[in-house]
């Protein structure tokens, strides 16, 4: 695979950034392998965001030739409080993340937190060198990037490990690329201005979208995705462990107003999910309404929608059933064991 296809692999949908495409060009041309990462807080049961979305953009970077690291955060989801901030459950879940990714993206390595730390003696030190070239100002707007606001959250001291903790598990890894959804951006900013300082390797920045959730759209807010699809909204949000009967009525109760293109969340998951998986997408009618018909691009489908030639009901009835096909495989596999079950619903 020359260089061209690899770019081509990396930039495609769901990617939306890439800081910078000229270095990007010039680490394939230096290094057939570059090292990748992206890291996740251990926060609950997985869905078409934070396992299909972000799977196949990690299998996008496999395909290129990149070896890929899955970071599980399980010291991060610890400072931010998720799951109780009970350690047990954590690493209860952090196996089911593990087997997840290890099924949905096989050729990804799968790291815990703990297991780096424990490894790097150096890491302590490094954290507090780097952390002497911030200041607490920056620390604070740097929050945002778990999901947190200094102005909007009780804020305990831990939890401002958390910026310079995320920045130092990039270089401790010697990663060449940094992959993450675009909420993450402003720390992968910060490594790219203070690295430098410190004669670290700086990395390749690649920022994915950010999978909407099904309810109606918030106000945009330039900190937070505050209508992404969330753990915590369970009514808004396709997991891999739900079954064919509740991914239907969840579609069908989905926001998706006739004509309306900007911000719908069922045509985000006919662009981002389903036309990544397939090239062709029939959607199914009688001839009372037009007959059947089959769509070679997401954007003759956006534009079908927006004349209101397409349905929202038959968008719907067409999302859920080819999001079916993608997740069952996946949730026949992943074994939800009763104790993960009760450890998850308990905090989520």
């Amino acid at each position: 695979m020359d260089v061209t296809e690899k770019i081509d692999l990396v930039t495609r949908d769901p990617t939306e950034e890439v800081v910078t495409r000229e270095e990007l060009v010039n680490l394939f041309n230096t290094n057939p392998h570059p090292k990748h990462y992206i890291g996740l807080e251990i926060s609950g049961f997985l869905h078409l965001g934070s396992l299909i979305l972000t799977g196949f953009k990690i299998n996008d970077f496999v395909k290129a030739g990149v070896k890929c690291i899955v970071f599980l955060a399980d010291w991060h989801t610890y400072i931010n409080n998720k799951l109780g901030g009970d350690w047990e459950k954590i690493q209860i879940v952090s196996k089911y993340y593990a087997d997840a990714f290890k099924l949905f993206c096989p050729g990804a390595e799968i790291l815990e937190g703990s297991q780096l730390y424990e490894s790097r003696k150096g890491y302590w030190m490094d954290l507090v060198k780097f952390a002497k070239n911030m200041s607490l100002d920056r620390t604070m707007r740097s929050l945002t990037i778990m999901g947190r606001s200094a102005e909007k959250d009780k804020i305990d001291l831990g939890q401002l490990f958390y910026p310079p903790m995320q920045a130092v598990d990039i270089h401790t890894m010697d990663l060449d690329i940094v992959h993450a959804g675009m909420d993450q951006r402003k720390i992968h900013m910060l490594v790219r201005e203070i690295f430098p300082k410190m004669k670290w390797k700086v990395p390749v920045a690649v920022h994915h979208h950010i999978l909407a959730g099904l309810g109606e759209p918030e106000p945009a807010d330039s900190e937070f995705v505050s209508s992404k699809m969330s753990k915590s909204k369970s009514a808004s949000g396709i997991f891999i462990h739900d079954s064919d009967e509740e991914i239907n009525s969840k579609f069908k109760k989905a926001w998706c107003p006739e004509g309306v293109v900007e911000r719908n969340p069922l045509l985000e998951i006919a662009r981002y999910i389903v036309f990544h998986e397939f090239s062709e997408v029939t959607v199914e009618r009688s001839a009372k309404f037009g007959g059947s018909v089959t769509y070679i691009s997401y954007q003759e489908l956006a534009k079908d929608f927006a004349q209101k030639k397409l349905h929202p009901s038959d968008l719907k009835t067409t999302a859920a059933k080819y999001v079916i096909d993608i997740i069952k495989p996946i949730r026949e596999k992943v074994v939800l064991t009763k104790d993960l079950l009760e450890a998850v619903m308990r905090t989520v």
